[in-house]
């Protein structure tokens, strides 16, 4: 706007609201369409058919690539000493193809690693398919990367460029999220804190004392509300929690027992509800060393002296929602599936799950948790008699949410079947 012309900004419903006020603070309309980068790119292109405008791309465009790997010309600029290996986020991959292609052509000895988030790794795919392929369902924690396929020219040169390619979990970018925090009391956004992650992930695999290592830290674009979920998960990403499913004996000072057991471990939750004159199950964390040691040498102490007892820690039903469900037992609900749903945070979209669904089966179990307004999780049971298994398959791709059976978790026959 400072230079006169009108531009109108075309972003995803999921859009964090600080990143859209930053946008309407500087004179640009916006335009919310659809619940990722693809949604939002189609209709941004038939308003250019429509309207006469002209679309810059986000990333598939030489010159925005050039443009983006100026970031590249700074950091070299400002350290002209020896770097050994540089992270850089990847989404679209514009970032990464200019960077890449700047860095190697001045000084092609230091490695390129790009880093993709676990639930949306287009490069990946396209990199083992040695073509693009389109992600048939795209994670949205981290929405600044949440691309279902590589950008045709950004792909073309980062198989020239880039060196390795890793990806991280949500639990990962928690836990860089919250180094990133300490050391500069700034917050980053998931996709921000991305090439963080792979950098820490990379350095437990390779070594690398004595190494130069840079991490593109791309954007801080993050709602307050959705500070208690990273707050949550980071312990586990910085593998210094573990979570663990419990059998112990229904009687008295079984709790004393099996805490004395622990010793110095400290028990960062537990969640026991009553359910017979038995076996108690418990839903416990305990916090261990920093880089998940321990985990194993728990397990084992607790089955060396007479408990069964499951790790917990890498099952992500048991993270999102067994730990507040415990307890909740129903052994009538005959025939009962359950299934984990992921869905973009917009308004109507419980509603419209609801609908779609709650009219044709018996919900026999219900969770919900909204995770910083950009993305709810749901887990359902549903009573389904074994003939209509193909019709509710069906029903459930018609949704077009992504989701995971989770019938056979061992959380859910621990806790609640």
């Amino acid at each position: 706007m400072h230079m006169g012309i009108d531009a109108t900004i075309v972003m995803p419903r999921t859009t964090p609201s600080i990143k859209v006020d930053a946008v309407r603070r500087r004179g640009a309309k916006v335009v919310l369409e659809g619940d990722a980068y693809d949604d939002a790119s189609k209709l941004a292109k038939a308003m250019v058919e429509r309207d006469g405008m002209t679309y810059i791309p986000p990333f598939d465009d030489v010159d925005v690539i050039a443009g983006q790997g100026t970031v590249a010309m700074e950091i070299l600029r400002q350290y002209p000493k020896h770097i050994d290996v540089v992270f850089i986020p990847v989404g679209g991959g514009g970032l990464c193809a200019g960077m890449a292609a700047y860095i190697k052509s001045v000084r092609p000895q230091i490695k390129i690693v790009a880093v993709e988030a676990e639930d949306s790794a287009c490069l990946k795919a396209a990199i083992m398919n040695k073509s693009r392929v389109v992600l048939p369902h795209v994670g949205i924690f981290a929405e600044g990367v949440a691309v279902a396929q590589i950008g045709e020219e950004t792909f073309r040169i980062i198989e020239q460029t880039v060196d390795e390619f890793i990806t991280a979990t949500t639990d990962e970018m928690c836990a860089a999220i919250k180094d990133i925090f300490e050391d500069t009391r700034s917050i980053a956004e998931p996709a921000g804190a991305l090439a963080l992650a792979g950098l820490k992930k990379y350095v437990e695999t390779n070594g690398c004392e004595g190494q130069t290592l840079i991490a593109i830290d791309s954007g801080a674009n993050t709602n307050f509300d959705r500070l208690r979920y990273i707050s949550e998960r980071t312990e586990i990403g910085e593998q210094r929690e573990a979570i663990l499913a419990v059998t112990i004996p229904e009687k008295a000072g079984s709790y004393l027992r099996f805490c004395e057991l622990l010793g110095e471990h400290s028990i960062t939750e537990f969640n026991y509800r009553y359910a017979d004159n038995r076996d108690a199950h418990i839903f416990v964390g305990l916090q261990i060393p920093a880089g998940g040691k321990g985990r194993k040498e728990i397990v084992q102490l607790l089955t060396d002296n007479g408990y069964e007892a499951m790790d917990m820690t890498d099952n992500e039903m048991a993270k999102l929602h067994i730990r507040y469900m415990v307890g909740g037992r129903a052994p009538e609900a005959a025939n009962e599936r359950v299934y984990r749903f992921e869905f973009p945070e917009r308004p109507g979209a419980l509603l419209n799950f609801l609908t779609k669904l709650a009219n044709r089966w018996n919900i026999s179990m219900f969770h919900y948790r909204n995770h910083g307004s950009a993305f709810g999780r749901v887990l359902v049971g549903m009573q389904v008699p074994d003939e209509q298994g193909a019709e509710l398959e069906r029903a459930l791709e018609e949704l077009k949410f992504n989701f995971w059976e989770e019938t056979d978790n061992p959380a859910y026959s621990f806790f609640l079947s």
